[in-house]
């Protein structure tokens, strides 16, 4: 195998902001930061919106856009126009 053309695969910690869970696995992903866990070990730290922890079809939990809202206000706005 060739040398330095593959990527650092290492531990690094996912952290789902939405709900506050942590994660480690491995990965190749570039991070700056990092985090310390429950282990004492330090480990690069990578933010994430949405995990399994916080998504509604793993959760169950549904979560409701206001769509109705927008379409009253689109037609509101854009629906009812009188010809020049």
């Amino acid at each position: 195998m060739k040398k330095d053309i593959h990527p650092n695969y290492r531990e690094v910690v996912f952290w789902d902001l939405s709900s506050d869970y942590k994660f480690i696995t491995r990965s190749t992903i570039e991070t700056n930061e990092t985090v310390t866990m429950e282990d004492g070990k330090s480990y690069p730290v990578y933010k994430v919106e949405v995990s399994s922890q916080s998504h509604p079809f793993y959760t169950g939990k549904n979560v409701l856009v206001d769509t109705a809202g927008r379409v009253d206000k689109f037609r509101k706005r854009y629906g009812q126009q009188k010809e020049a």
